[in-house]
């Protein structure tokens, strides 16, 4: 079965096709900038050579559209026809409490996603607008719904409740909800698989740490708590956003800066995490380097960074009784040592004690890190979202 993966941001399509049969990946690649000026694709290859391709692109269907036409051309393409194409396996953020499981699509499910937009107002009307367009341009063609939310509704009313009035939860949804859900099923099933033990008799930490970061408590195969809530904000120190923060400072500055609620949110979203304590920059390869120069502020933000991770990890293992495994994925988890190694540090006490040679010299595969005598194995995993969504779209399709 040859499935199209597709993830559509509000100005992006990132897509994977997949041959299932051979688990083969296709083609890959993304479009950037969809709606402004300089839009473009960039894909990988036969020769995995990065190729760029500009084009004006107005809006997600025009984008999907040269997708498919690239993925048929004779120089760039691997597809002979449209047809070839058995299935779309779309990635969609927020499932609210109405998915706890991908879905195959149909009216009831999109007026369900369309309904689940008030809490994802950035992410699922352009992951709508992706099924919309394949509708037109394939209309025959099965589609499949992967929710980021979905893995997390195992969660217990204990862990997502807030101290809020719960009539706001009833009337509005407003709970713990959690993202990378995909990430966090795929890393914490292939790290059992790797270490040849049976993935509902484990305590795992999964430590999706990038741009976006977030850490999950997995017990017996189940979500049992995760550090994003509502919305991706919470938790962690990220790229941008603030993760946790006192509710009445956000307060405190609205009132001193004169900001609305439209300006609140870009400062917590977009000018807040390691950027905004640094000043430097918000990706963490810029910072190491400030770092090394010495620059105080972006120690400040390294060190607040590598400690809020430490402490989900502490508390996680707390609320599990234990940790038998801690898996390390994302584009900074599977490549930054430094962080791996700051936040594994002192914790011997839990049983956690890395191989600082195996750690020092991986980047971007699968290897565990921790000592032989290590009470808890210490694993990294890259992650591969797109793979899951396409595994889901096979099976659903399948019975």
């Amino acid at each position: 079965m040859k499935t199209l993966v597709l993830n559509c941001g509000s100005s992006s399509i990132k897509y994977k096709l997949f041959d299932m049969e051979s688990g083969e990946v296709m083609a890959q690649g993304g479009i950037e900038r969809i709606g402004l000026p300089g839009t473009f694709l960039k894909l990988i290859d036969s020769n995995d050579e990065k190729i760029t391709i500009e084009k004006n692109i107005t809006g997600h269907e025009d984008g999907i559209a040269f997708i498919l036409n690239v993925l048929t051309d004779k120089k760039y393409g691997c597809l002979e026809t449209y047809s070839e194409i058995e299935a779309v396996g779309h990635r969609v953020v927020h499932g609210g409490e109405k998915f706890a499981s991908s879905v195959l699509i149909d009216d009831e499910v999109i007026a369900n996603v369309r309904e689940c937009s008030k809490l994802a107002p950035l992410h699922n009307p352009a992951n709508l607008e992706g099924i919309y367009a394949m509708q037109k341009i394939l209309p025959n063609v099965p589609q499949v719904a992967v929710f980021d939310t979905a893995f997390h509704q195992t969660i217990p009313d204990y862990a997502y409740i807030y101290g809020l009035p719960y009539d706001l939860y009833k009337k509005y949804g407003v709970r713990r909800y959690g993202f990378h859900g995909t990430s966090h099923r795929y890393v914490s099933y292939r790290a059992c698989e790797i270490l040849g033990v049976p993935y509902n008799q484990q305590r795992i930490i999964t430590a999706h740490i990038g741009n976006g970061g977030s850490i999950t408590a997995i017990k017996n195969g189940k979500s049992l708590d995760t550090s994003m809530g509502l919305t991706p904000v919470e938790g962690l120190l990220m790229g941008t956003r603030c993760g946790d923060v006192d509710p009445g400072i956000l307060t405190f500055i609205m009132n001193k800066e004169g900001l609305n609620a439209s300006q609140l949110s870009d400062l917590i979203n977009k000018n807040s995490g390691v950027l905004g304590i640094s000043g430097v920059s918000s990706d963490m390869r810029e910072l190491e380097a400030a770092v090394k120069e010495g620059n105080t502020r972006a120690m400040l933000a390294m060190n607040v960074y590598f400690y809020r991770i430490k402490k989900y990890i502490g508390s996680y293992a707390a609320a599990m009784g234990g940790v038998d495994i801690i898996v390390f994925t994302g584009g900074v988890g599977e490549n930054q040592c430094t962080m791996r190694e700051a936040v594994c540090q002192n914790m011997e006490y839990m049983g956690i004690c890395i191989d600082d040679s195996k750690n020092n010299g991986m980047r971007g595969k699968e290897m565990v890190i921790s000592t032989p005598d290590s009470k808890v194995t210490v694993i990294v995993v890259p992650t591969n979202e797109e793979y899951v969504i396409a595994s889901d779209t096979q099976a659903i399709l399948k019975n």
